[in-house]
């Protein structure tokens, strides 16, 4: 995580966390307990391991989730949300909750821009 600047805007600092594709939709799907790696990629089908690999270190590099390896043959691996993780959930939700309230105008209004400019 980059250090927190008091000149730098606090949205722009949590979006550095918590942004991109594939961040957000990790955590909230952490937010409902414990998943294995294969279980965590499965329940997002669209992102690759790499991928998935890539954003589950950031995020455990910044704090947010946390990665237990058991040591068994073969190596069992959890991830977890921290408590600063979990706190996001709520944040998550009302996200969702958002886009359920506004889908129908945001549609009317992207429509509303291409058919503006020509190209519908």
């Amino acid at each position: 995580m980059k250090a927190a600047s008091p000149d730098r805007c606090p949205v722009d600092m949590a979006l550095d966390l918590v942004g991109g594709k594939w961040k957000s939709l990790v955590l909230y799907r952490l937010s409902a307990g414990t998943l294995r790696f294969g279980q965590l990629q499965r329940s997002i089908p669209e992102v690759t391991q790499r991928m998935l690999t890539l954003q589950l270190r950031e995020l455990e590099r910044d704090g947010l989730v946390r990665r237990v390896v058991y040591a068994e043959v073969p190596p069992r691996v959890e991830y977890s949300l921290t408590p600063p993780g979990r706190s996001l959930t709520p944040v998550l939700e009302q996200l969702g909750g958002w886009f359920h309230q506004n889908v129908s105008a945001l549609q009317d209004y992207a429509h509303a821009g291409t058919a503006e400019s020509g190209e519908d």
